[in-house]
C-alpha cells in the first residue's frame, strides 16, 4: 500500500513560476498534466479542505507523486501541455480523438488537369485545396465545378485510353479533353475559374463572368452569352445555398457543449464567407465539466497538433476563456501565424456561433440517445444498485405548477431502447392545497397504481421519484395503501447546490441513502430520466395554465399588445405560419425588432 502524497511538504517547495505539472498514481501511471501561470496556487487548490468537485476529488485520491517542469512562460507551458497529453494521453485530461486525415480538392499538373478528392501524404504534383471538414462537403463542390466549369474528374488511366467521349461528355459535364474536343487554352480558362472558386473568391469571379457575358451578348455570341449565364446562375445559387448575407473571412465556428455523460464540440469551418461544411468531435471528458475548459482543451490540442492543418484568421466560440491570450501566443509562435479568439459577435458571426451551438446540442442528445448507450447505462445501474439482471422498465414522476396554479404531474417511461413516449402521462391535480406538492404526488401515484391493482399496466422495475426523502415517504405510502407488488423505490435529491452531479439518492427508504461519482454512467442515465420527467411536467403545466387563462402564446410577450398581434398575424396569415417564422423572419415584420422577435419566437416554441 503506497503511503499518502504530503500535499503540504510538497507545497512547502513548490514554485511560484509558470510550469507544467504531471500527476502520478501508485503504479506510476500518469493521471493528469496541467499547466500553471502560478504551479504553488493552481496546485494549491487541488488540496483544500472544501469545495472540490466530485471528479476532482476522485483523482486527488490517486495521487502519490506530482512532478512538476517550469517554463519562461504561459505559452511556453501550454506548447509542452499539449505535447505530453498527445503524447501519453492520461485518462483524467480531455482527450481528443482525431485520427483520420483531412480532405483536400487536389488539381493535377499537365494540359488538362484533373479535380479530384486527396488524403494522406501531398507526394503528387500540383495545387491542394482545404483541408475540407468532410469528404461530403469536397463532393458538393466537385459535383458544381463539373456542373459550371466541366473540367473532368476522371482516373489518369480512364482518361489517356479514351477513343470516344464519355457519358460525362453526353449530359454536359465534361468538355471531352480525352479526344482532343477541347482546346488546351479554353480548357486552362476553366481550370483557372475553378481555382478562383475553390480560393473562395466567388464574388470576382461572378463579376468576371457578368462582364464576360455583356461582351459576348455585344459581339453577338449569344450561345457564349447563354453558357456564362448558366454559370453564373449556379455559382449564385451556390452562394444563396452555402454562404450567410455579410459573411467574409476565413474563420472556423466552435462551440461546446456538455451534458451529464458526455461531450460534443461542433466545428463550422468557413473560407472566404462561405460555409464549407462541419464535423461533430466527441472530447473525452474526465474531470472539467465546463464548456469553456473543453473548448480551451479543444482548441489547444486541435491547433496545436499539426502543423498541416488549416489555420483560419479568426475563431469564433461560444464561452470565454482565461487560456486563449496564451493559445494566441502559442499558435503564433507554432505556426507563424496570428489569430483572433472571439466569443460576443453579431450579424452574420453571431447566426454562424449560434448555428454551431444548435449541431453541437443536437449531436450530443443523439449520441446520448444511441440504444447501445443506453444499454451500457441500464448495466451500470444494474451494478450500482446491486440487481441481478438491468432493469426493463423506469419510471419517474415529477410536479410542476406556478404558485400552485394548474398543478400537473408527468410520469415519464424509461426502457433500455430509450424514452417509452407512448408509455408517458399526465395528471391534472384537483382538490389539493396550492403549492402541496406532496398532496399533489399522492394523487397522481394513486391515479397511476389504482390501476396496476385492478390488473391494468404495467408495473415498473424501478420507480424514480424527483424530490428528496418526503416525497420518496410519500410514494412509499401510496404502494402500501394499494398493496403493490414490492418494486424498487429511487429518490433523487438535488446537492446543496443543485448543480448535475452532486445529487443524493435514496434507495426504498431515507435510511439507505448514497451517492454516485459525477462520471457515473448509471448517475447520467437517472439524471436523464428525471430531466426528462421535468420537462414533461412543465410542458403540460404551461398547456394547461395557457387554456385555463384563454391566452394565446403572444399574449404572454411583453411588449406585444393588441395592435401588434394583429398585425403580426396579418403579416404573417395566421399564427401557425408565425410559429413556423425564423428569428430572422418575426424581425422582419413591420415593428419588430430583432429583441423582440427572439421573445416571440421563443413563447411559440416554449414547449
Amino acid at each position: 500500500m503506497a503511503e499518502p502524497f504530503d500535499s503540504s511538504a510538497f507545497l512547502a517547495t513548490c514554485s511560484g513560476r509558470p510550469g507544467v505539472y504531471r500527476m502520478f498514481d501508485a503504479d506510476a501511471k500518469l493521471l493528469y498534466v496541467g499547466k500553471a501561470k502560478n504551479l504553488k496556487k493552481r496546485l494549491s487548490s487541488y488540496f483544500r479542505k472544501t469545495g472540490l468537485a466530485p471528479k476532482t476529488a476522485a483523482l486527488v485520491v490517486k495521487i502519490v507523486q506530482i512532478e512538476t517542469t517550469i517554463t519562461a512562460n504561459e505559452t511556453e507551458a501550454l506548447l509542452l501541455e499539449q505535447t505530453l497529453i498527445k503524447e501519453w494521453r492520461p485518462p483524467y485530461n480531455i482527450l481528443l480523438r482525431d485520427d483520420k486525415s483531412y480532405p483536400y480538392v487536389f488539381l493535377s499538373d499537365g494540359d488538362y488537369p484533373r479535380l479530384s478528392i486527396h488524403r494522406g501524404a501531398k507526394k503528387q504534383k500540383g495545387r491542394y485545396f482545404g483541408p475540407y471538414p468532410s469528404a461530403g462537403a469536397i463532393r458538393e463542390s466537385l459535383s458544381l465545378l463539373q456542373k459550371a466549369f466541366l473540367v473532368r474528374q476522371c482516373e489518369d488511366s480512364y482518361f489517356k485510353n479514351r477513343t470516344r467521349p464519355c457519358l460525362q461528355y453526353q449530359i454536359k459535364r465534361c468538355k471531352g479533353p480525352c479526344v482532343g474536343l477541347v482546346d488546351p487554352t479554353e480548357y486552362a480558362e476553366d481550370v483557372r475559374h475553378s481555382i478562383m472558386f475553390l480560393e473562395g473568391r466567388s464574388n470576382a469571379l461572378t463579376d468576371e463572368l457578368s462582364s464576360g457575358m455583356e461582351q459576348a451578348a455585344v459581339n453577338l455570341e449569344f450561345e457564349r452569352a447563354a453558357e456564362l449565364r448558366d454559370q453564373i446562375s449556379l455559382l449564385r445559387r451556390v452562394q444563396d445555398q452555402q454562404s450567410m448575407e455579410g459573411g467574409t473571412g476565413d474563420v472556423d465556428v466552435v462551440a461546446a457543449m456538455v451534458n451529464p455523460g458526455g461531450a460534443c464540440v461542433h466545428l463550422i469551418s468557413v473560407r472566404g464567407g462561405r460555409v464549407l461544411g462541419s464535423k461533430n468531435f466527441y472530447p473525452q471528458v474526465a474531470i472539467e465539466e465546463d464548456v469553456s475548459e473543453v473548448l480551451a482543451a479543444f482548441l489547444a490540442q486541435y491547433y496545436l497538433s499539426s502543423h498541416e492543418r488549416d489555420l483560419p484568421s479568426e475563431l469564433i466560440v461560444n464561452a470565454a476563456h482565461d487560456d486563449f491570450p496564451a493559445l494566441i501566443e502559442a499558435i503564433s509562435a507554432l505556426r507563424g501565424r496570428e489569430l483572433s479568439i472571439t466569443h460576443r459577435v453579431r450579424g452574420t458571426r453571431a447566426r454562424w456561433q449560434q448555428l454551431a451551438v444548435t449541431n453541437a446540442e443536437q449531436a450530443l442528445a443523439s449520441r446520448l440517445a444511441n440504444r447501445q448507450h443506453l444499454a451500457a447505462r441500464f448495466e451500470a445501474l444494474a451494478e450500482a444498485l446491486d440487481l441481478d439482471e438491468p432493469p426493463q422498465r423506469m419510471e419517474c414522476f415529477d410536479i410542476s405548477h406556478s404558485s400552485g396554479e394548474a398543478t400537473v404531474a408527468s410520469c415519464v417511461v424509461f426502457g433500455p431502447e430509450g424514452p417509452l413516449k407512448s408509455d408517458y402521462r399526465r395528471y391534472n391535480i384537483e382538490g389539493v392545497t396550492a403549492g402541496d406538492d406532496y398532496a399533489a404526488m399522492h394523487q397522481a401515484l394513486t391515479r397511476r397504481f389504482s390501476k396496476v391493482k385492478d390488473g391494468e399496466g404495467k408495473l415498473p422495475d424501478i420507480l424514480l421519484v424527483d424530490g428528496g426523502k418526503g416525497q420518496l415517504a410519500m410514494a412509499r405510502e401510496v404502494l402500501q395503501e394499494l398493496a403493490v407488488p414490492d418494486l424498487i423505490l429511487l429518490g433523487v435529491a438535488k446537492g446543496a447546490t443543485r448543480k448535475p452531479g452532486l445529487e443524493t439518492l435514496y434507495l426504498n427508504d431515507a435510511a439507505h441513502e448514497f451517492t454516485l461519482p459525477g462520471n457515473s454512467p448509471a448517475l447520467h442515465l437517472i439524471q436523464q430520466i428525471r430531466d426528462e420527467s421535468h420537462r414533461f411536467a412543465i410542458t403540460g403545466h404551461r398547456a394547461r395554465r395557457g387554456k385555463a387563462r384563454r391566452t394565446s402564446s403572444l399574449e404572454e410577450v411583453a411588449g406585444v399588445g393588441p395592435k401588434r398581434r394583429r398585425e403580426l398575424l396579418n403579416h404573417f396569415g395566421g399564427l401557425q405560419e408565425l410559429a413556423r417564422a425564423s428569428t430572422e423572419e418575426i424581425a422582419k415584420a413591420p415593428g419588430i425588432s430583432k429583441k423582440l422577435a427572439e421573445l416571440i419566437y421563443a413563447a411559440l416554441h416554449s414547449e
